[in-house]
């Protein structure tokens, strides 16, 4: 397969977190934190009915990430596994999303909690979290159910 995929930003992801180290490896593990979108002017009607949502999934680039790893060790433990059975930055194409909690939308800006994300990261686009299409059941979590017994959140949730 070949060719050329151009992606571009629909807006810029702002948090209070401003380097790797301290952000929990999942947003639903500290939701008292918030972060703020603020999407390009031009893509403000696309937010036309968002707010009905509870949450939503945020597609970004991990622009920070300059490198690619087919094998790397996750932040629950020091185990290698394939870059596709974790969510490691360094992917081949450096895509990351997150399912957040949508606070509120103010014009072109949206509110969020449950953040896990840097900075400064591009946004590439939202989708609306649905209960009725997103949650499976009968689901597994492979080499991670062993971090969550008795469905005990695991004592490493921040990155080091």
């Amino acid at each position: 397969m070949t060719g050329v995929i151009t992606l571009k930003p629909i807006g810029v992801i702002h948090t209070p977190y401003k380097k790797p180290a301290g952000i929990p490896i999942q947003g639903k593990f500290d939701q008292g934190v918030r972060g703020k979108i603020r999407l390009i002017p031009k893509y403000t009607a696309g937010l036309k009915d968002i707010a009905g949502f509870s949450h939503l999934i945020l597609i970004y680039y991990f622009n920070r990430s300059k490198e690619e790893q087919l094998v790397g060790t996750p932040f629950l433990e020091n185990n290698k596994h394939g870059i596709f059975a974790i969510r490691s930055p360094h992917r081949p194409n450096h895509l990351g999303f997150s399912i957040v909690k949508l606070e509120k939308v103010q014009g072109s800006n949206i509110i969020f909690s449950e953040v896990d994300i840097l900075d400064g990261t591009p946004l590439l686009d939202i989708k609306p979290y649905v209960q009725y299409f997103d949650s499976r059941n009968h689901v597994k979590s492979g080499w991670i159910k062993k971090h969550f017994k008795d469905n005990k959140i695991p004592v490493k949730t921040r990155l080091r």
